[in-house]
């Protein structure tokens, strides 16, 4: 169970730079209502590659299970991934999501193959932006099953 980094894209979309600020204060406000009202959306917080520090995206989630959820590294159809799915490949032991008011210890794992495919095509199906993305870009979007660790949890005030 790993994140394999796929290759990055020769062509995509520039992500405006007004993103940036936005998707750092997604995160607060999700925390701040307890991620209430944020239908299929989930806060993963993982190490950073880099600086080790904890960081926190909010991204869309599709839920397998109670205990499972699929996520797409699309980052809108750029040519590179998003710094979360480095972070996933780089520290997969120190990975939280918090769904709803829950916040717990996930082990996330790439998908492949025919798994990926299928997944695809039910994110896809389920939204429909995912499928306009890769239009954008020539690179494979990663698809990531996140799985709960039922041996660790996880307290809000972690």
């Amino acid at each position: 169970m790993t994140v394999n980094i796929t290759p990055s894209g020769t062509r995509g979309i520039r992500v405006p730079g007004v993103f940036k600020k936005l998707s750092k204060i997604h995160p607060l406000l999700y925390k701040l209502v307890g991620g209430r009202g944020q239908r299929n959306l989930v806060l993963l917080t993982t190490t950073g590659a880099k600086s080790g520090r904890e960081r926190s995206a909010t991204v869309a989630s599709f839920p397998e299970d109670e205990n499972a959820w699929l996520i797409v590294a699309s980052f809108g159809g750029t040519a590179s991934h998003p710094s979360w799915y480095v972070n996933l490949a780089k520290n997969p032991a120190h990975v939280l999501l918090q769904a709803g008011g829950q916040r717990f210890r996930v082990r996330p794992t790439s998908l492949h193959g025919e798994e990926r495919a299928a997944a695809w095509k039910r994110i896809t199906a389920e939204a429909p932006n995912f499928a306009t993305y890769q239009t954008h870009t020539d690179r494979e979007i990663p698809v990531v099953r996140l799985t709960r660790d039922e041996g660790v949890t996880a307290s809000l005030a972690d």
